[in-house]
This record gives C-alpha cells, structure tokens and sequence, in this order.
C-alpha cells in the first residue's frame, strides 16, 4: 500500500541539471544577498519576484520565525590522509554524531568504511573515536578529545572550515555561511533558507508591519548523496515566542516558517490543537503529510534535490498539488538550487 509520503516522493521526482546548482554565493554572481530569485507559491497561483520584493508579498502581522543557530566551520580533514570528520550534532551524553567524508575530484564524498573502535588523530591535540554506527552506516557516534581548546564547539571554530559537497568546486570563509540572526553556534550546516536577509530588508519588513520570533535548532550533516529521514537534533522555542506565535494565530494572522529547521523547532513545541508552549531538548519529530502541521501556515525554504525528505515536509505545509507547481516552474525558469540558490516562499 502506498503511503501518502510515498507518494509525494515519486511526485516530486525528477532530475535537477548541474547548471541550476548554485556554485558559489550570489555575492561571487555579482548580487547582493537579497538579490537571489524568489519564487512564490499560493492559492492564486505562481509568482516571480526578487527576495528584495519580500516586505509586499508578505501582510502586515505576518510574523517570521527564524533561526538564531550560527553555523560552524565542522569539517576537519585528518592529518596524513585523505579523510575529514565531519562534526554534525551533540547528543545528550556528550558524544557526537560525525560522519566520515573521503576527499573526492572536487570536495568529498561520504566514507562508509569506518571501523568501531577507530581512532582518528585531529590537528592540535584533538582527537575522535568511532563507537558505534548511525543511520545505516553514514553516521557513527564518536567520543570528541578537543584537545585544549575545552570544547568541540570552541576547537570548531579555531581549526575548522564550512562543510561544502560536490556541486561548491572551492572553500569560501565562514562569513559566508552565517546568517544575520545567528547568535548561537551550533549547526553543522547553515540554516540557509536565512541567508538572503539582510539587516535593511529587516528594518523595512518591520516597517511594513512583517514580525520576527527567534527559535533554536541547530542543523545536522545532511548528506549530498543519502536522503534519510531526518535525526534528532536539538531545539529550543522560548516562552516569548510561544506567546508571539499563539498571539498571532489568535488574531488570524500567518505563522511563516523561515526554513524547514524552524519549522521542525516551531512543531516540535506545539499541541495538537496548535497551541505553542515553551519547549527544549532534542527533537526528533519529522512533519510528513500524514502527520500535517499544527501551527505553520508557510514556508520560506530553499529549493530541495530529487527525493529530499525536507519535500514530504514542504507537502505537508503547501500540499503537493501547489507544491509540484512550484517545481515545474523552477526548472522552467532556470531557478538555482542549494545553500547558495534562490528561495521558494509556499503561503497557500
């Protein structure tokens, strides 16, 4: 029997040409931040827009919820091989989730032959062990020796640098992974649906009457080449914005998720009734169209690969009439994919 997640899945396959991979950040393609493409899906149909255009698309009382995790530089390459560690997400206990990345043509590709046990030598004194497997073998939880630095996080960001897959053919700085509402490092990989915001587009969205809520997740390794189904990974909704969310739905306004992190975080917290309460800890709930959402009435998202798992997410929100449009589209219209791509806005 086919399940509606199933569905959505073959619904949405289809091949993304390499020339629509966004290669470098848009500031290298001569844009501002704000200058990528948006693509607008809703119950009038299909729009095309600049991200600048953001603050009329959107309705005064329209509140935004976005992510405040910084992203950190969590690929390490061990000395001697052709081996990095990429560092994804603490785990209560203290270890970690990494997985294995073996140097490729042009970046890395995912290295599945790691042994339990395993001991890898890290630059400055750090050091990572293999403990057991995770997520069929790409992930292992791995015990972290940071050396002197006194933290993972803090070892991070002395001696790290971004993760990049394939599709980014050279390394760029820190700087370009970081979103304006990041004050809190802790994602592996940037919560990019943020990155066009800049703080002037900010400054006129609040002038127009558009409202901000901070959440908290800190984003995993989501591996260029698997598409499992999302992990744990740790969240926090603080009791103001619960009170803004609830507020705003109480006065029949729109919920719009900026990124699926802060749509996963923003779920995480609320009833099914839809009532938001502040909440803390790891999260692994994965929003499907059987399980619906609560509280999100859109999506601010990238663009996702064939048979992404963040697409049932995307189904669930815009449903997959809407949401295959958007697609089409997309491709029609030669929008850019990726951290470094252009933007989908769903508010059906």
């Amino acid at each position: 029997m086919t399940t509606t997640a199933e569905h959505v899945m073959s619904t949405m396959e289809f091949t993304l040409p390499p020339d629509l991979e966004a290669h470098e950040p848009p500031e290298a393609r001569g844009l501002s931040r704000d200058g990528v493409r948006l693509l607008v899906g809703s119950g009038s149909g299909v729009q095309h827009h600049r991200f600048a255009d953001l603050p009329v698309i959107l309705t005064p009382g329209d509140l935004l919820v976005v992510n405040t995790s910084a992203t950190i530089p969590a690929a390490v390459r061990v000395p001697g091989s052709d081996v990095s560690v990429h560092f994804s997400t603490e785990l209560p206990d203290g270890s970690w989730l990494i997985e294995l990345r073996k140097s490729g043509e042009r970046a890395t590709v995912s290295h599945r032959s790691g042994v339990e046990g395993t001991r890898y030598h890290l630059p400055e004194g750090a050091s990572v062990t293999l403990v057991a497997p995770y997520s069929r073998g790409r992930l292992w939880v791995a015990t972290v020796e940071p050396g002197a630095f006194g933290s993972v996080v803090g070892y991070l960001r002395a001696i790290g640098r971004p993760i990049r897959y394939e599709y980014v053919p050279r390394d760029w700085p820190i700087r370009y992974y970081q979103t304006v509402f990041g004050t809190t490092p802790g994602s592996a990989e940037m919560p990019s649906a943020a990155r066009p915001f800049t703080d002037r587009l900010v400054t006129t969205l609040v002038s127009a009457g558009i409202r901000f809520a901070p959440v908290l997740l800190h984003t995993g390794v989501a591996s260029h080449e698997a598409h499992e189904r999302p992990y744990p990974e740790r969240f926090a909704v603080s009791p103001s914005t619960a009170a803004l969310v609830n507020h705003t739905r109480q006065d029949g306004h729109r919920v719009v998720a900026v990124g699926t992190t802060a749509a996963r975080a923003l779920e995480s917290a609320a009833t099914p009734d839809g009532t938001v309460s502040a909440a803390e800890g790891w999260t692994d709930l994965v929003v499907t169209p059987d399980r619906g959402v609560q509280v999100v009435d859109g999506l601010l998202t990238g663009f996702h690969e064939p048979r992404a798992s963040h697409l049932d997410m995307l189904a669930a929100i815009a449903g997959t009439p809407l949401l295959g449009e958007c697609y089409r589209q997309a491709l029609a219209h030669r929008y850019l994919w990726h951290e470094f791509g252009d933007l989908n806005l769903l508010i059906p």
